[in-house]
């Protein structure tokens, strides 16, 4: 087994390494559901089955999209799958040299130190381990991630999912957020995207 998939193997261990996220897959792979209806079936509160989400999701093991004010998840399958596929190969896990990161790209931007910690310890050379859980963490990712298109292009989902899917597999969910947070800005009907004017405020 590789470097790299040894770490994608390790994130997914412990992401499921808890019976209500076991739980959670079940369900997930039985339908889609919100918050509210897994908190139901679990017998625990929404906080915490959105706590639950947000570990498998980091994972990349559940996506999320919306209908109207609701969230909906569902379980990715070809993460799924990986896992079992990496699953199998469990028996040739052995200790390996853990690449370093290059940080220096973080040095060049913007931002207040503990802006630039929080892009330290959630990317790994260019790409993000996880999707952060807390609100203020979230927000200073997708204010990186946004800087990765252009002002006044209008992009296509496909185009935006494909930028995404460079540095996260929940490319849905990202653009998800980027959109309710006022990063980007959407056609109705969800046709064509654009990153929001700097005259316009972030919702």
């Amino acid at each position: 087994m590789t470097p790299d998939k040894f770490r994608i193997m390790l994130n997914l261990l412990k992401s499921l390494g808890d019976e209500n996220r076991l739980t959670v897959v079940r369900l997930l792979n039985e339908g889609e559901k919100n918050v509210s209806e897994l908190a139901e079936l679990l017998g625990i509160s929404e906080p915490t089955v959105s706590h639950h989400l947000s570990k498998l999701r980091a994972a990349g093991l559940v996506n999320l999209r919306t209908a109207g004010n609701q969230r909906i998840y569902r379980l990715n399958p070809s993460r799924l799958n990986e896992f079992k596929r990496y699953a199998a190969e469990i028996e040739q896990l052995r200790p390996y040299e853990k690449p370093e990161s290059d940080d220096s790209w973080i040095d060049t931007l913007d931002l207040e130190e503990a802006e630039r910690k929080i892009l330290r310890d959630y990317t790994f050379n260019g790409r993000l381990r996880e999707i952060p859980s807390k609100q203020f963490k979230l927000l200073v990712v997708l204010n990186w991630l946004a800087t990765k298109f252009q002002p006044g292009v209008t992009y296509t989902e496909k185009e935006i999912n494909t930028i995404l899917s460079e540095f996260h597999p929940d490319f849905a969910g990202l653009r998800r957020d980027l959109v309710d947070f006022g990063y980007l800005r959407r056609e109705r009907a969800g046709t064509a995207y654009w990153v929001t004017p700097e005259n316009e405020t972030a919702e």
